[in-house]
């Protein structure tokens, strides 16, 4: 067993149907973690891949956007399941328009997703495993715009930065309790969350233009990085949003 390895856990992702979930969902149980899949439509797809793979994995449907529902759901798998040793938030979603015209229905859509639930849900981990007297590893899906400001995406922009702030916070908290908390901030990567990017050729080539990799990430590229952050190599790591972005912060 190597340092990377994850057998023998439990891991319970949040919007891994697809995209960057589905990704993180396949290689954690690559890596050997049974995975509980979570998310409001089918994962089959996903459970499909981790089981061509030879890994173990569960669906569980849950509202994502009410955070109720997203604590009933993961009571459910320590209930049934027995218990969870990572959690990944990684369910979100983004509204875009002018922010002179931003309406409050979306501001909050996109706060109770992105924000508020991966609180609750954290809270709802870490006082499992504190009860237990266990830790465990916490990684929550930030953003580049945890770091900068974006275009028309007000709400998106404010819940990233919420994350990478509530990254560190929780991670001082319960770090010295043996629960790492951590954030991956991914660049622009082709998920159907940037579709209407992707649709815009002059957009598309100005961020293109400004990768020093020189390609748009794909979801397996951010997946890596969730799994060493979940992985006993990070043991030592926690408090910290990793940029992975194909260099765009450092150009």
């Amino acid at each position: 067993m190597t340092r990377f390895s994850l057998t023998g856990t439990r891991a319970f992702v949040t919007g891994a149907n697809t995209g960057i979930g589905q990704a993180i969902a396949l290689d954690l149980a690559r890596h050997g973690s049974a995975v509980v899949a979570v998310g409001r439509s089918s994962m089959q797809e996903t459970l499909d891949g981790i089981a061509a793979e030879g890994g173990q994995g569960v669906e569980l449907r849950a509202d994502l956007a009410s955070p109720s529902s997203a604590v009933a759901a993961f009571e459910e798998t320590l209930a049934t399941q027995g218990p969870v040793d990572i959690l990944v938030n990684n369910a979100g979603i983004i509204r875009r328009n002018d922010s002179i015209d931003f309406t409050e229905e979306d501001w909050d859509a996109v706060m109770d997703i992105n924000l508020k639930v991966v609180f609750f849900l954290s809270q709802a981990f870490a006082r499992a495993r504190l009860s237990a007297g266990q830790g465990g590893s916490i990684v929550n899906i930030a953003s580049l715009l945890s770091f900068q400001g974006g275009i028309r995406v007000p709400s998106y922009t404010a819940s990233k930065s919420g994350v990478a702030g509530l990254t560190q916070t929780l991670s001082n908290e319960w770090s010295p309790k043996g629960i790492t908390v951590n954030s991956v901030a991914p660049g622009y990567v082709e998920t159907n969350n940037t579709e209407d990017l992707l649709k815009d050729p002059e957009r598309r080539q100005a961020i293109l233009d400004r990768i020093p990799v020189g390609r748009w990430a794909r979801p397996d590229d951010i997946a890596g990085a969730v799994t060493f952050l979940a992985s006993p190599a990070a043991r030592y790591v926690t408090g910290i949003t990793m940029p992975v972005d194909g260099g765009w912060l450092g150009r």
